[in-house]
């Protein structure tokens, strides 16, 4: 059962993510649920979004891969990160002309600081599209919280 996660950054000054903002004009604003160990988004692309006609161009596919990652680790490590390497495989074309598409990710191992986040984007007829791993560095608890005033990031019915 997907549970709809809070967004902590919303209060925070200068917060302006091109991945989950919803006040940036130009953003994709992602929305985020957990669904037991994954994280999930539901996106509609469009035309604005394409590479070639009725196409999610890659580098777009890939920032919304290193988002949901992200996400993960603020909700399942209650920590931030930053990306330190993303290998992203296209199997299938994405396309923006159907119904929104699911963004899944999941930790797939964790070696003390450094986490591997494994992602899949999947069209409305339930294909795997796109594929990747995202490796993180992550900041301990305390310097997150000392440097971003973040405490975690909280269901929405909690």
């Amino acid at each position: 059962m997907e549970r709809k996660l809070k967004n902590p950054w919303l209060a925070m000054e200068g917060y302006n993510c091109i991945g989950c903002c919803p006040d940036n004009p130009i953003g994709l604003h992602l929305e985020f649920y957990e669904d037991g160990d994954d994280i999930v988004s539901h996106w509609h692309p469009t035309r604005n979004h394409q590479s070639w006609v009725n196409v999610l161009h890659g580098g777009v596919q890939s920032l919304i891969i290193d988002e949901t990652a992200g996400w993960v680790v603020f909700r399942k490590l209650e920590v931030s990160a930053v990306t330190s390497k993303m290998e992203v495989k296209y199997i299938k074309p994405v396309y923006t002309t159907p119904e929104a598409i699911t963004i899944r990710a999941r930790i797939a191992k964790q070696m003390r600081n450094v986490v591997y986040v494994d992602v899949e984007i999947i069209n409305p007829a339930g294909d795997i599209c796109t594929t990747a791993q995202v490796i993180y560095f992550c900041s301990t608890k305390e310097k997150t919280m000392a440097e971003f005033g973040f405490a975690g990031c909280e269901l929405a019915d909690e």
